[in-house]
């Protein structure tokens, strides 16, 4: 993404915005934390407090640029709103977030909630996952 990229979602260019949303890009972790992100820009020799990241964060997905997803123990990790749809499974020991997409999974949640008489505006699913022994 570009300085472009958030003027077109009605945000200012500023180092902090540039440098978080680099760091998002570039991050090996697709979702990571406000404090993961603090830690990269702190050995970056950065000088952009946590307040700030969280601020830049919360403005980044108010305007649609990053997802934010609580999936255990109130930590919250973001990712880059790529466009493309999918779920997640959480490893209950490690921790790992596994992406993974499902044409059939979709397909009947599209169909359950149909039967009820609804449609899917938008949904989350998140499995709680734990390897076979």
């Amino acid at each position: 993404m570009e300085s472009q990229d958030l003027r077109n979602v009605g945000l200012k260019v500023t180092h902090p915005r540039m440098r978080i949303l680099a760091l998002l890009e570039k991050s090996k972790s697709r979702h990571v934390t406000a404090e993961d992100i603090y830690r990269m820009l702190l050995e970056q020799d950065e000088d952009i407090g946590l307040a700030t990241v969280y601020r830049v964060l919360t403005q980044f997905e108010a305007a649609g640029l990053v997802l934010k997803h609580n999936f255990e123990a109130g930590q919250s990790v973001y990712e880059l709103d790529r466009g493309q749809h999918h779920d997640h499974m959480v490893d209950v020991d490690t921790g790992k977030i596994i992406e993974f997409e499902s044409g059939e999974i979709e397909e009947l949640q599209r169909r359950i909630a149909e039967s009820m008489g609804y449609e899917i505006e938008d949904h989350s699913l998140v499995l709680y996952v734990r390897k076979k022994r």
